[in-house]
């Protein structure tokens, strides 16, 4: 059943206005407030009334002004006063209700109510918080109370009726969809009311019979046309839905949204050639809002093991959205997933920038722009980007992270340091994060030379982190390079290792370690692993691994490998030493 409630009825709203069918009538504060005091606080002592009296205004005051918490004490104060005041318990439900704690809301109301029953705000409320906690009877039980008292009111008739269909109390709701069809005339909310109960309880002559009755009243809707070919699809009657769906293309020729009912009568039909027609006659139509077409596209393309669509198809349709709608940034990002999902980074990434000059201001696309200039390894891009990144969104450390990346590998090592200090300040409660960004700055400052301080840094970082094993592997393999602390190094590169036991820059720490110590079997053994798990193109493994040959005895084999770390892009003087000399160097 399709519920649909009118937007007036909002808790907010509900202490200062109701909406009826007759416009807004306003409640005051002061009304509230002296209604409380003469309903319910007559038998207390002046100066407790007075009391009262204050606590509630003030309280008032400071609901006015978005201190609810303060308003809760001053109302809470309110009812030790008088226990019984059911206009402190109906303000106390209300800002209860605005904090979704519907339970606490709906126990204050229930008491005010038994307290006050002639007030019907107070129904009103809880009517919409059982609503809420999807209690459809109780609420329409409330509403069918309201019209006791004002039986001329078709608000209360429609909401009335709408909550016994959602609690499946379906002859009640129709009973009452007729008698606000006596006051109303035939409508097409009332008509596709009834339409969809009698469905739902298999009465489908006479779902059809309502549609029927809103063609007679109004034949030349096409709309109507398309609720009765549904039907008939929805009931396997192919025949008749086509008819149909066909006479509303006579009717309106430019109704877009036809082709894709259209669609999927052709595809429950097995007809897919002519289903994917249909939506691209669709995706076509100016008559169609773009927000459709997204969401149409987006439940197409959302499981691509069970999506109709294959790739040629997705790209075409793509492809509509981009000429018809070229300055919508939602449109270039989702030409973007495509492309990323095809493994096309730089593409992918021309998108992104495309819906980034439309709309500046969404930081998940640049965000992701950083992740594919990261994995490009292009650095002057990501250096340029992030640059705009921490302009725009100066309080996201993600900004400051990757440009002190890029920084790292475009040899700007003081600004690295810059950036990681600054990027710090942002990080809340991330100790991933945060050791990340010591890990950057201790890259930096080991490089500019200061190699103590640097490993006062990196042991900083490991102990905010333990698990960071990025840290770990950086910090092991510079502690290798310089030959001290092994046993540690060895540690930490273990712990990586074990946890990333394919991963061919950790075995190549690993590896490198255990050479510095001297156990040549068991380094050639993690670098063989690392050669084979992707280090077959890495000039500095095969560099390595020619080393650890040689240590091995093998000297053939490492002269081999030195020279194919030439091939690869090794051009290191101590690299072209070796191979012309034919014996491993000391760096």
């Amino acid at each position: 059943m399709k519920k649909i409630f009118r937007t007036g009825l909002s808790i907010a709203v509900f202490s200062v206005a109701v909406i009826s069918c007759s416009g807004p009538q306003k409640v005051t504060e002061q009304e509230v407030a002296q209604a409380a005091v003469s309903g319910t606080t007559t038998e207390l002592v002046e100066q407790k009334q007075k009391e009262f009296e204050y606590l509630f205004v003030e309280a008032l005051k400071q609901k006015m002004f978005g201190n609810g918490q303060k308003a809760v004490q001053l109302l809470s104060s309110c009812l030790e006063i008088d226990p019984n005041s059911s206009a402190a318990m109906f303000e106390l439900a209300n800002i209860h209700a605005a904090n979704n704690d519907f339970t606490s809301a709906s126990l204050l109301l229930e008491k005010a109510i038994s307290i006050n029953p002639e007030n019907k705000w107070y129904r009103l409320l809880l009517a919409q918080i059982y609503q809420q906690t999807r209690k459809f009877s109780e609420a329409a039980d409330i509403y069918t109370v309201l019209l006791k008292e004002e039986p001329e009111n078709l608000e209360y008739l429609y909401m009335n009726a709408a909550l016994l269909a959602s609690a499946q109390r379906f002859d009640e709701a129709i009973t009452a969809y007729n008698r606000m069809e006596k006051k109303t005339g035939i409508s097409e909310q009332i008509s596709v009311a009834r339409q969809q109960i009698y469905v739902s309880t298999g009465k489908i002559d006479k779902a059809f019979e309502e549609i029927n009755i809103l063609i007679e009243n109004n034949p030349g809707e096409a709309k109507y046309y398309g609720l009765l070919a549904d039907l008939y699809q929805s009931q396997g009657d192919a025949e008749n839905a086509l008819k149909n769906y066909k006479k509303i293309q006579e009717m309106d020729p430019e109704n877009g949204f036809v082709h894709f009912s259209l669609a999927n009568y052709y595809l429950e039909n097995g007809e897919t050639e002519k289903s994917f027609e249909e939506t691209k006659a669709g995706f076509n139509s100016s008559a169609v809002d773009m927000q459709t077409k997204l969401q149409l596209y987006m439940m197409l393309t959302a499981n691509p093991a069970q999506s109709q669509l294959n790739t040629t198809q997705r790209n075409e349709l793509i492809a509509i959205l981009l000429e018809n709608h070229p300055k919508e940034s939602l449109v270039h990002t989702i030409h973007a997933e495509a492309l990323l999902k095809e493994n096309k980074l730089e593409e992918g990434r021309e998108a992104l920038l495309k819906a980034i000059a439309i709309n500046p201001n969404d930081y998940m696309v640049w965000e992701r722009i950083m992740y594919i200039d990261n994995d490009l390894q292009q650095w002057d891009k990501l250096y340029e980007h992030t640059g705009q990144i921490i302009e725009l969104f100066p309080n996201q450390p993600q900004g400051y992270f990757f440009k002190a990346i890029a920084c790292v590998q475009l040899e700007k090592f003081e600004e690295t340091i810059e950036l990681s200090e600054e990027g710090l300040d942002y990080v809340v409660e991330n100790p991933q994060l945060e050791a990340n960004f010591l890990m950057l700055k201790g890259e930096a400052v080991y490089k500019n030379g200061n190699k103590t301080e640097a490993y006062k840094i990196f042991d900083n970082a490991v102990e905010i982190d333990p698990e960071n094993y990025l840290t770990l592997n950086n910090y092991a393999y510079y502690l290798s390079l310089d030959g001290i602390d092994l046993d540690k190094a060895e540690r930490m590169s273990g712990k990586v290792v074990e946890r990333f036991p394919d991963n061919s820059t950790y075995l190549d720490t690993h590896a490198w370690v255990l050479f510095k110590k001297g156990e040549y079997t068991l380094a050639k053994f993690y670098m063989d692993s690392a050669i084979k798990n992707g280090g077959e193109d890495n000039d500095t493994l095969l560099e390595h691994y020619g080393d650890i040959l040689y240590k091995s005895g093998k000297k053939e084999e490492a002269l081999k490998y030195w020279k194919k770390a030439a091939e690869y892009g090794g051009d290191s003087e101590l690299l072209k030493r070796k191979i012309e000399n034919q014996t491993y160097i000391e760096e």
